[in-house]
């Protein structure tokens, strides 16, 4: 991350906290990838910073209250973290950055992703039963294709590929869109990015977090997201089953399609990251 898109975002979240009157003594970075996460100490607030992942969004704005109101939904279940109990949630904007505010996790184990096959298969289960209810604005399965078409866009050819391979990967979203908007499946409202990088883990439970990507289609493609982060992060073939069997899942190869088009997006969102990170200047040594 561009230390000086870190110092931005500190200034913005400190800016917004002090004028919507937050009593905080530190804006500490716990977290720096795609996007920015602050934890205003003492107070049990994170505030999480649109930078890496505005590009996919046309009206980032939209995109946010989509997000808010979802986690407003959700809050009475306490399936996922809840929207800031001393700050109105937002969203907000600073500076040009765009940010959200949640409630602090204590206790989240780092590194330790659950072990209960159980547990892992019923959370999502869970999650997606909760949202079955949800009736407010999302966007569709359509829209966001049309986000990572705009995503590909951005991709300069020689940088991190050449010109054939970013016409080869436009012509494989095609291909993979094409089979899913085809497909003919009860849609409801979903995580987004359902994987185990998005489920923060404590002593006593699991909860979803980072619903930025939430947007209403078939199950189907959470269920293909959550295998794939599954199987990045070393799970086996037997445990990946005890999951599927655990949420009532009972044939892998529907998935299929749904793993394509994740697979085209991960690669596209992949060289989009790396482009970014080389245009970012070294930060300089300090004593």
């Amino acid at each position: 991350m561009d230390p000086g898109v870190q110092r931005r975002a500190l200034e913005a979240v400190r800016a917004v906290a002090t004028t919507n009157g937050l009593d905080f003594e530190q804006a500490s970075v716990v977290s720096s990838g795609s996007n920015v996460l602050v934890h205003l100490r003492p107070a049990p607030v994170v505030a999480r910073v649109m930078t890496g992942t505005v590009v996919l969004h046309e009206d980032s704005e939209r995109w946010l209250k989509r997000e808010v109101s979802v986690l407003e939904f959700l809050a009475p279940s306490g399936l996922a973290v809840a929207p800031s109990p001393v700050i109105a949630p937002g969203p907000y904007e600073h500076d040009g950055l765009w940010m959200t505010f949640v409630e602090w996790i204590e206790d989240v184990q780092k590194g330790r992703p659950p072990a209960d096959a159980a547990r892992v298969g019923k959370t999502l289960r869970t999650l997606h039963d909760e949202l079955r209810a949800f009736d407010g604005e999302l966007g569709t399965l359509s829209e966001l294709r049309d986000d990572i078409e705009r995503l590909h866009g951005l991709l300069s050819p020689g940088e991190v590929a050449d010109a054939d391979r970013l016409a080869s990967l436009l012509a494989r979203l095609d291909d993979a869109w094409d089979v899913l908007l085809e497909l003919v499946l009860p849609a409801q409202a979903l995580h987004g990015d359902a994987s185990l990088g998005n489920v923060l883990h404590t002593p006593d439970r699991l909860i979803w977090n980072d619903f930025e990507d939430v947007f209403r289609g078939p199950v189907h493609w959470d269920i293909a997201g959550y295998v794939m982060s599954l199987k990045t992060r070393g799970a086996d073939q037997a445990f990946v089953s005890e999951v599927l069997d655990h949420y009532g899942w009972y044939d892998e190869r529907e998935l299929a399609p749904f793993i394509a088009a994740h697979n085209v997006y991960d690669e596209i969102w992949q060289l989009y990251d790396q482009q970014r990170r080389a245009a970012v200047p070294p930060a300089r040594a300090t004593r």
